[in-house]
């Protein structure tokens, strides 16, 4: 297999998403846009809320109601998926630096999405008093 490959194979993705392995240089590129660029915190929490998915679905198959099943299931998932929400930033700073990369790229992504919004509120209301 060679490693100057720009995207990671099928395998190496699910290793990749589930902290396993790491990719080599040549895809760094592809890895800062997957935990930086667009759409990167739903990714992750979609990888966390898999794995979640995969354990509670034998209790769909009890013989009950709907409800029971809701109630078997809901109170694990819920705050599973809460969870990877809140932690999102900090997984995916944890994932830039396991790969070798800077794990301030987030800050700065975010930053740069504020420029505008930073800048109107500058015109408008005067720099903070410090």
């Amino acid at each position: 297999m060679s490693n100057d490959r720009s995207k990671p194979n099928p395998v190496q993705y699910v290793l990749y998403s589930y902290g396993k392995k790491v990719l080599p240089a040549s895809m760094h590129e592809w890895v800062t846009n997957d935990l930086v660029g667009p759409r990167a915190a739903l990714r992750t929490v979609v990888r966390f809320a898999i794995p979640c998915i995969l354990i509670l679905i034998p209790f769909w198959f009890f013989p009950t109601t709907i409800l029971v099943k809701a109630t078997m299931t809901l109170p694990i998932f819920i705050p599973f998926v809460y969870f990877s929400i809140v932690l999102n930033k900090i997984y995916r700073r944890g994932r830039l630096r396991h790969h070798g990369l800077d794990p301030d790229m987030i800050d700065n992504a975010q930053r740069l999405k504020e420029a505008e919004l930073h800048r109107e509120y500058l015109e408008k209301y005067g720099p903070r008093d410090a």
